[in-house]
């Protein structure tokens, strides 16, 4: 995948570094910076930058956000976002909204209770508006005292409840064994978790299609091979292009950037419109999108940049993958606390 463009630009403290001008912002599949750190990436919104360091080989990169013209936020909190919004100006968003109701079993120990969760997702779309928020039951975990019914049981209740303020639900399987460090800590915490068969799959899948029909959510799948489509379930993209177009087509820089082309449907001799393409999506009666079939690298989920770092988010939820340990965690957010404001989500 190609890097982003870089610029030379200036730092606080007066020098001049590198820094990677992105288009499209995620905030961030690594941590959540909604629930935890809202104040400090508004802050640094102001300031133009962020500072990040790479997870794999410890170096320090810049982040302008001079280019920046959408943000894709991820959180199980998105609450603190509401007082922070309008500071976006015209900059696009949407929020991928992970509402799931592990309260009984606490695996989620650090999230707010279920109710507020549910009036934030309304309140959120009251604010940006429905489809700017993506309900997300993610994962999906199987334990000793959590079955298929259970799950389906649990989403029911959040389904309907936001019935008229969301169009979809994306869900995945929690997948133990492939991440070492979530095994570890899911034995640790003696958490009775099961791995998920594929017939499971099918059969949770065609249970919640049955579900589904009193609610006609979009369904989709984020990560998984499995085909589902018989059941109406697609896979996901988060870093959705058709999202993307819906919300910030009249932003000529960030459709030249993603390669949409924006055309008119012509009439014929009877008034009638002209038929549209396959991929084409509709603004209007007679306005729509097609995608650039040069722009290959937008196939699937966009390419956009995380600003967010590993070992930061402290919901402490059981199956995390994105700390190492819990102590590790609360660490880095203390540190965090006692320099709020600085270039990195760290503190250092």
């Amino acid at each position: 995948m190609a890097t982003w463009k870089k610029e030379l630009l200036k730092r606080e403290n007066g020098e001049l570094v590198n820094m990677q001008v992105p288009e499209i912002i995620s905030a961030s599949r690594s941590t959540d910076i909604p629930a935890f750190y809202a104040d400090w990436f508004f802050y640094r919104l102001k300031k133009g930058y962020v500072a990040w360091n790479n997870p794999f080989n410890g170096s320090r990169l810049y982040v302008s956000f001079k280019n920046t013209r959408f943000i894709v936020f991820w959180s199980k909190n998105p609450r603190p976002l509401l007082q922070h919004l309008d500071e976006l100006g015209d900059i696009g968003c949407y929020i991928q909204f992970s509402l799931n109701n592990y309260e009984k079993e606490h695996l989620e120990p650090g999230v707010r209770p279920l109710e507020e969760r549910i009036d934030t997702f309304r309140q959120l779309v009251d604010k940006l508006g429905k489809g700017h928020v993506v309900w997300r039951f993610d994962p999906l975990v199987l334990t000793d005292s959590i079955s298929i019914d259970d799950l389906l049981e649990k989403i029911d209740r959040i389904g309907d409840k936001l019935k008229g303020y969301t169009e979809k639900l994306v869900f995945s399987y929690a997948d133990i064994w492939s991440y070492k460090k979530v095994k570890a800590n899911m034995d640790k915490d003696h958490i009775p978790y099961h791995e998920w068969q594929e017939s499971e799959m099918v059969d949770f899948a065609r249970k919640l299609s049955k579900l589904n029909e009193k609610w006609g959510y979009d369904l989709a799948t984020c990560g998984e091979r499995i085909d589902l489509s018989a059941y109406g379930i697609k896979h996901n993209h988060c870093i959705d292009y058709d999202l993307i177009v819906r919300f910030a087509h009249d932003d000529k820089k960030l459709m030249d950037f993603i390669g949409a082309q924006i055309k008119t449907r012509q009439r014929n001799m009877f008034g009638e419109l002209e038929p549209l393409p396959s991929s084409a999506i509709l603004l209007s009666d007679d306005r729509y999108v097609v995608k650039d079939g040069g722009q290959r690298e937008f196939c699937g989920c966009m390419r956009s940049k995380d600003i967010g770092e590993y070992n930061t988010c402290v919901h402490m939820c059981e199956y995390c993958y994105a700390n190492a340990t819990k102590q590790v965690a609360a660490r880095n957010y203390r540190q965090h606390l006692e320099n709020p404001n600085a270039e990195t989500i760290t503190g250092r």
